[in-house]
């Protein structure tokens, strides 16, 4: 691994193409991520999934998806339950906050049943941003909750969900997306809100999940604190925010360098990226000339980054012995009494 990039890739279809196999053993990305394109069948996945590995030599290498529930649920039926929403879960929670608990940490106990078994292990999930009036619903019902402490509670269950089956979790969006009034897909937003009052909301669940293993940042520019770059190019808030104020020393991944809300070439973007200090950037659409100008702007992990890379392997547990047909029943009847 010391000699990995710093760099998570896709891929473009269901299978690894020759080229993709030989760009990915050249460029040796630290891991990859799947989405909606990747996925026909558990046995192809699970194909796929080995593929990307054999192309980089390293059995371990992480990969992840984004399987929230609600929405953002890359797997869909009839290879998996559609599952809840965050909002679903934090209604069960306001109404029972046992069951509300119970039922959170079912739901990741559950992705790991599904995606453990197909090569997959890392789950981006939960979203710890908390909605303010004015945010823009590319969050909207992804939040556990308008409360940071609902999000900080619900979050952590989701976490230690995932981590029994085997699975780790990503924080998102570190510092905060809730009140973003755009959607990062496609363009920049900028929170106005005074440093205070962030501290005060938007950061609470992120420091109470301060030691979990990795981050993904937002694409989002946080005016009190630095009005001319985003979250995920300001040396700023990943040093003075992140780092510092909220105490997370996890490895620090860029939400998807692709997206409209980052300006520049992708060379520039990457260039920025870890300027700023993320650890890894993020690359999604299997696009092969993005691909190759993030390459070029992408180091090997070293020093801190490495670090916290190594540190991630060695966060991996066993799956527990969790009963899948009982706890299925059992989440059943809790969504079904909410």
């Amino acid at each position: 691994m010391s000699e990995s990039k710093a760099v998570i890739f896709g891929c473009a279809g269901p299978e690894l193409s020759s080229d993709e196999a030989a760009f990915f053993a050249e460029t040796r990305p630290w891991g990859f991520i799947l989405f909606g394109r990747n996925i026909i069948s558990m046995s192809q996945v699970a194909d796929l999934t080995s593929s990307l590995r054999d192309s980089v030599g390293r059995p371990d290498a992480p990969v992840l998806i984004d399987q929230e529930g609600g929405r953002v649920q890359r797997f869909k039926p009839p290879l998996v339950p559609q599952y809840p929403s965050g909002a679903d879960l934090g209604a069960l929670y306001l109404a029972n906050p046992e069951a509300g608990l119970r039922a959170t940490w079912i739901m990741s106990r559950l992705h790991a049943f599904d995606l453990f078994p197909l090569g997959i292990s890392v789950d981006c999930l939960p979203v710890l941003d908390v909605p303010s009036p004015g945010g823009h619903e590319v969050i909207g019902r992804r939040a556990y909750g308008i409360t940071p402490e609902v999000v900080e509670a619900l979050g952590r269950a989701a976490c230690e969900g995932l981590k029994a089956g085997g699975m780790l979790p990503v924080i998102k969006h570190i510092p905060g997306h809730g009140r973003a009034g755009a959607d990062t897909h496609h363009e920049l937003p900028h929170v106005d809100a005074s440093r205070a009052e962030l501290s005060a909301r938007d950061f609470i669940p992120f420091k109470a999940l301060r030691s979990e293993a990795m981050a993904m940042s937002a694409h989002v520019v946080f005016t009190d604190i630095d009005p001319d770059h985003p979250a995920t190019t300001s040396r700023r808030v990943v040093e003075d925010v992140i780092r510092s104020e909220i105490g997370f020393d996890g490895l620090l991944m860029s939400d998807d360098v692709s997206m409209n809300a980052l300006s520049g070439d992708f060379a520039t973007r990457t260039g920025a990226i870890f300027a700023a200090g993320c650890d890894v950037t993020l690359h999604c659409n299997g696009n092969r000339a993005e691909m190759e100008a993030v390459a070029s702007m992408t180091p090997v992990l070293s020093a801190d980054s490495l670090r916290r890379a190594q540190n991630v392997m060695t966060a991996f547990l066993a799956p527990d012995a969790s009963d899948e047909a009982a706890l299925r029943d059992e989440f059943e009847g809790l969504m079904a009494a909410s």
